[in-house]
């Protein structure tokens, strides 16, 4: 069966922002015609608002309709804010924009479960014309509820097409919408993205998560070899957390479950590497969040082979060219140990069945697999990731979205440790 192509156009308006409000959308099958238009005031609100409930109701339309099995909807907005925040690259600060885009989500989340896909593009505003001309309507005073749907639904072409009228307000006219090319700046799913120009930087200052899969990636505590500057890989001594180190973790999980209090986690995995230090430290987070601790040994820590509980001072006054090998050559591995490829490797397929749950994924681990996995994101060479600090006990989130993009949200947040533990 040919999946079914709709357009939703979707624009909101304010007269003073804030001020008289109103909101407008309509729904068009691939060929143009007019399945669905949307329309009402809002009282007072702003731009923004009014925006965002233009994309609600285009989104509640298509579901309202059962039009969204195996249906592909591309949502067209001239709104470059909307877009991007529903992207995850701008965060939403305000409560109410919040509260609507986690509405929208959850729509989104409708058609999908139906079979359906929904994609988000940016066009310039004389493109959204009939959305505009409803938004009016709305901001007018006016409640526009009308559909026209064959007697075989939206897709098919018998000429008996009827329209179902409530509301008040003229009948839109229904052209065909724009052609968007692929490469079209203002395609959201793809390589497109709206003009750098348009794109805010949020002065958000208390995170949220935002996106199809949520990573937080936690350093454990320290231990004893921590405190004294000893190498502590995978095959080692594997020591335990200190009291400081098991004070950290649970700072540490007080600072994920407020993370996720705040955003919407979707179910919550927590995850750690076999090594002792991050079991503790993602025990202590599992039990603040209420779920059990599942342990992947890829998490682990890289293998030093003998150099294992060496002290890195003693090793750089000895062996300074061999420690600055095991930093810069990706396939130095001491005796014993486990080359930096070798390690990125194995990461990568952690990460890989991270991502794959969905949701929230928290995990305890490592310094080198944390710089692995930030390498791997902003396409870094793999000694230049040693600039990235991640202190004991850090925080560090990903945000991964269905187009398979990703953007680091925060690196080596430590808010949450007392003065002296970091």
């Amino acid at each position: 069966m040919t999946a079914r192509r709709l357009v939703v156009e979707a624009d909101g308006g304010s007269r003073g922002n804030p001020g008289v409000a109103g909101y407008g959308a309509l729904v068009r099958d691939a060929d143009g015609r007019l399945l669905a238009e949307r329309a009402a005031p809002l009282g007072k609100a702003s731009n923004n608002v009014a925006e965002y409930t233009g994309l609600i109701e285009g989104l509640r339309a298509v579901l309202d309709l059962d039009l969204a099995e195996g249906a592909q909807v591309d949502v067209r907005l001239d709104s470059k804010l909307v877009v991007e925040q529903m992207a995850g690259r701008w965060k939403i600060k305000h409560e109410d924009m919040r509260r609507l885009a986690l509405q929208a989500r959850h729509l989104v989340d409708d058609i999908r479960a139906a079979g359906g896909a929904v994609g988000f593009t940016w066009i310039p505003r004389a493109q959204n014309a009939d959305a505009d001309a409803l938004s009016n309507d709305g901001m007018d005073g006016h409640t526009v509820r009308r559909d026209h749907l064959s007697t075989d639904r939206a897709g098919t072409d018998d000429g008996n097409a009827t329209a179902i009228t409530s509301g008040t307000g003229p009948t839109a006219a229904a052209p065909a919408p724009a052609p968007v090319a692929d490469d079209a700046p203002g395609t959201l799913f793809g390589d497109g993205r709206a003009p750098l120009a348009d794109v805010l930087v949020s002065d958000e200052t208390v995170p949220t998560l935002h996106g199809q899969t949520r990573l937080v990636l936690v350093r454990h505590g320290v231990t004893a070899f921590t405190e004294q500057h000893r190498m502590d890989g995978r095959g080692g001594a594997d020591p335990e957390l200190t009291a400081t180190g098991t004070e950290q973790a649970r700072a540490a999980a007080t600072a994920v479950r407020e993370l996720l209090g705040r955003s919407d986690p979707g179910p919550v995995s927590v995850l750690s590497s076999s090594l002792q230090r991050a079991r503790q430290t993602g025990r202590l987070i599992a039990d603040a969040l209420g779920v059990d601790l599942e342990v992947d040994p890829d998490w682990d820590e890289q293998g030093f082979g003998d150099w294992d509980g060496r002290a890195v001072p003693v090793l750089a006054a000895r062996y300074a060219a061999d420690l600055a090998l095991l930093r810069s050559d990706a396939d130095y591995a001491r005796p014993g140990g486990e080359s930096r490829n070798a390690l990125d490797a194995r990461v990568g397929e952690a990460l890989a069945r991270a991502v794959a749950r969905g949701g929230t994924v928290v995990v305890a681990t490592h310094r080198i697999p944390l710089m692995s996995v930030l390498a791997r994101l902003l396409d870094i060479p793999h000694d230049r990731a040693w600039s990235i600090a991640t202190a004991p006990a850090s925080l560090t989130a990903v945000e991964i979205w269905p187009d398979g993009g990703a953007q680091l949200a925060f690196v080596n947040d430590t808010h949450h440790l007392v003065p002296g533990t970091g």
